[in-house]
């Protein structure tokens, strides 16, 4: 297992008590990690002493509002890929077929295309693999990235050290188109019902489906449209 791709996964979940009890196991895996350069591990120290010590209950506050209540910061991916349309229910599809072939079963409620599911995946593949992908997906880092350090939240340095790890430079435009997008009023919640009111997405076992590797299911990242909002967590 590639013990920095299961971390990232962990530091982008949900907090909870047991998080923050493996916090210190996680930033010393992060802080040795000699992929990722000097400074993007003194990067990541904030968010690992805050995620460590912080109240639990403001911890799930700011999660919340950052990646539940604004759809420009979803962690879901294929909202900034496909939006709203069937395409993204066929891509669901393709990438539960991927997790299978891997032997991949996550134990979770969240999406397949959920990051920090798709980063423990990645953890249990090939690093060169893993490397493919993350690469598919590095405009929507470093949008993201872009989007979280103008917010002033240390979770930004979790984005800019996946960036290093695929190992490219993220096409520019595709950044700057999803820049374009206007940041949610996490706060605004007449707002907030009217813009994730979204058709349901289906996903499943397709007989008909392949299997096709991770990246090949993820290369069409490159060609964002407005992401499909979803209803923020409780």
């Amino acid at each position: 297992m590639d013990r920095t791709l299961k971390a990232l996964s962990l530091i982008l979940s949900y907090p909870t008590r047991e998080l923050q009890q493996a916090m210190p196991e996680i930033g010393a895996v992060l802080a040795s990690d000699t992929r990722l350069t000097a400074a993007a591990r003194r990067a990541l120290r904030p968010l690992v002493e805050e995620l460590s010590g912080r109240d639990i209950y403001d911890l799930k506050e700011q999660f919340v509002l950052l990646f539940d209540r604004s759809r420009t910061l979803s962690l879901n991916l294929f909202e900034h890929v496909h939006g709203e349309s069937r395409d993204r229910g066929g891509a669901m599809v393709s990438l539960v077929e991927t997790y299978r072939e891997g032997g991949f079963d996550p134990v979770t409620s969240e999406l397949p295309d959920h990051l920090p599911v798709l980063l423990e995946f990645l953890s249990t593949r090939p690093f060169e693999e893993a490397q493919d992908t993350l690469a598919d997906a590095a405009h929507i880092f470093e949008a993201l990235n872009a989007r979280l350090v103008r917010r002033e939240s240390p979770y930004g340095a979790v984005f800019a050290g996946i960036l290093q790890l695929a190992g490219v430079k993220a096409d520019q435009d595709a950044v700057a188109e999803m820049l374009a997008q206007p940041d949610d009023d996490p706060t605004d919640l007449e707002a907030l019902d009217e813009v994730w009111e979204e058709s349901e997405v289906l996903f499943g076992p397709d007989p008909n489906a392949g299997c096709p590797h991770a990246r090949e299911m993820l290369a069409q990242m490159d060609f964002p449209v407005n992401p499909a909002p979803r209803h923020a967590a409780e």
